[in-house]
C-alpha cells in the first residue's frame, strides 16, 4: 500500500498547500499553467514542501509526458534511455530528485539536450542551488525556492489527510501537536499521522497517543508559539548583541535539533554580516570549525560550535562591509552605473600599473563619470584592525 502522503498528492496547483508566492494568483506558475508553457527549472527548499508535488502537478495540469530519475539511484544507462524516449516525444519533461548531486557523466549527457530543447528539466533539490548545482546546469534553469509551511499550512493539510483514513477519531489538540512537531514539513505530518492511525486502538488518535509515538520536545516552539525561524533569528541576534548565554542557549536548541545545516548556514551569515572588518580572521576560524563539524558528526560536533560561538558573540562587531555592498548594489539597481572609464578596458594602453609606482599606488580614476566621488564604504572603529584599514583608507583619499 502506498504511504498517505503519495496517496493524497494533488494533480492541481490549486490542490496544493502553501508555496502561494509561487502558485498562487498572479504568480509565476500559476501563470505558466494558464499559457500552456513550461521551461527547465529547479525547485529548491527544506523537506517536505512540496517541491515533488509541485512539479507532478506541473506536467499533470499541462498534460506533458514525462520521467523521473533520481541523480544519486539511477545509473547513466537509465539516463540514456530517458534521452532515447524524449527524443521520440514533443515536450518530454524530465523530473529529477536530488539533483544537486548529479555527477559529470550524466551532466554531460543531458547539457546538449537542454540546450536544444528536447528536454526540459524539473530538477529538485533541498540544497542552496547557487552553491551545490554546476553552474552549467543551473544556467540552464529557472531557480525556484519553496518556503517551509506554515503550522496553519499544516493543519489544513493533516484534516484533508483525515478523509484517507478510514473511521479515524483525532481530536484537535493532537492535531495542532502534530502540527508542531513538523516544523514546517508536510510529509513528516502525514507520516505521524499515518503511524498514529495504524498504531492506536481503533483508530483513537489523541496527544497521548502522538507523544507515545514522539516524544521528543518540540524544539522550535515554546510557551510562546515560537516559529523554527524565530529560533535561528534569535541565534544571529544574541550574537549581533554579543549575548554569549542567550547565543548559546539557541545554538543548544539547534543542536538538539540536529540540524547542523541551518547552523553552519546562519553562522556563515553572521561572520561576515555582523562581525566582518572587525575580527576578518573569524571567517576562516569558523570554516575550519564547520570541517570539525562535518568530520566529527553528532554528538561531537557541539564542541566546536559551542567555541567558535562563544568566540563569535564576544568578538568585536564590524557591519562596515555588509553595509557597503549593499549601498553599492541599490546604486546599480537603481541604474547608476555609468561607463567604465577608458583607461580601465581590457589592454587599455593609458592604463597606469600601480605595482610600477612608489608604494603600490598612483593615482587614476576607477569609478564611472557619473560616480566620481560616490562613497560606500565608512569605517566603523570598533578594532584595531578596521582602524588600521581605516588609515590607509584616508591615506588614499587624501592624496
Amino acid at each position: 500500500m502506498k504511504p498517505l502522503a503519495d496517496q493524497i498528492r494533488p494533480n492541481k496547483l490549486t490542490d496544493i498547500i502553501g508555496q502561494k508566492h509561487l502558485i498562487g494568483e498572479g504568480q509565476i506558475l500559476n501563470n505558466l499553467v494558464k499559457n500552456s508553457h513550461i521551461f527547465s527549472m529547479i525547485l529548491y527548499g527544506p523537506c517536505g514542501t512540496g517541491k515533488t508535488t509541485l512539479a507532478y502537478a506541473l506536467v499533470s495540469e499541462l498534460k506533458l509526458e514525462y520521467g523521473f530519475l533520481n541523480a544519486v539511484i539511477n545509473s547513466k544507462k537509465d539516463f540514456d534511455e530517458m534521452v532515447e524516449k524524449a527524443k521520440m516525444t514533443d515536450g518530454f519533461v524530465l523530473i529529477m530528485d536530488e539533483i544537486h548531486r548529479l555527477n559529470k557523466d550524466k551532466q554531460d549527457l543531458l547539457l546538449p539536450y537542454l540546450e536544444n530543447g528536447i528536454i526540459t528539466l524539473i530538477g529538485m533539490t533541498t540544497a542552496n542551488p547557487y552553491h551545490s548545482i554546476n553552474p552549467a546546469i543551473r544556467s540552464r534553469c529557472q531557480l525556484f525556492e519553496l518556503k517551509l509551511l506554515s503550522k496553519e499550512d499544516i493543519i489544513t493539510g493533516l484534516k484533508k489527510a483525515t478523509a484517507f483514513l478510514e473511521n479515524i477519531n483525532i481530536s484537535l489538540e493532537a492535531l495542532n501537536y502534530i502540527a508542531s512537531l513538523a516544523g514546517g514539513d508536510l510529509r513528516y505530518a502525514y507520516n505521524l499521522l499515518e503511524v498514529a492511525y495504524y498504531g492506536s486502538k481503533d483508530h483513537i488518535v489523541d496527544l497521548e497517543t502522538i507523544k507515545k509515538i514522539n516524544n521528543k520536545p518540540n524544539l522550535y516552539m515554546d510557551k510562546n508559539d515560537d516559529g523554527y525561524y524565530d529560533v535561528i533569528s534569535a541565534l544571529q541576534k544574541s550574537i549581533r548583541g554579543s549575548d554569549v548565554n542567550a547565543a548559546l542557549h539557541y545554538l543548544a536548541r539547534l543542536i538538539e535539533a540536529e540540524d547542523l545545516d541551518i547552523i553552519f548556514r546562519r553562522l556563515s551569515v553572521i561572520v561576515y554580516e555582523d562581525i566582518g572588518l572587525a575580527n576578518p580572521a573569524l571567517g576562516p576560524r569558523l570554516n575550519a570549525c564547520i570541517l570539525a563539524c562535518e568530520r566529527l558528526g553528532l554528538p561531537e560536533a557541539r564542541i566546536p560550535l559551542g567555541e567558535i560561538v562563544v568566540e563569535m558573540a564576544l568578538s568585536p562587531k564590524s557591519n562596515s562591509a555588509y553595509e557597503a555592498i549593499n549601498a553599492a548594489i541599490n546604486d546599480v539597481r537603481k541604474g547608476n552605473v555609468g561607463k567604465v572609464p577608458d583607461h580601465l578596458k581590457t589592454n587599455a594602453k593609458d592604463y597606469k600599473y600601480p605595482h610600477n609606482y612608489k608604494g603600490s599606488y598612483v593615482k587614476q580614476q576607477y569609478l564611472p563619470n557619473e560616480l566620481v566621488g560616490r562613497n560606500y564604504y565608512n569605517p566603523k572603529l570598533t578594532s584595531k584592525y578596521e582602524l588600521g584599514i581605516k588609515q590607509i583608507y584616508d591615506k588614499i583619499n587624501s592624496k
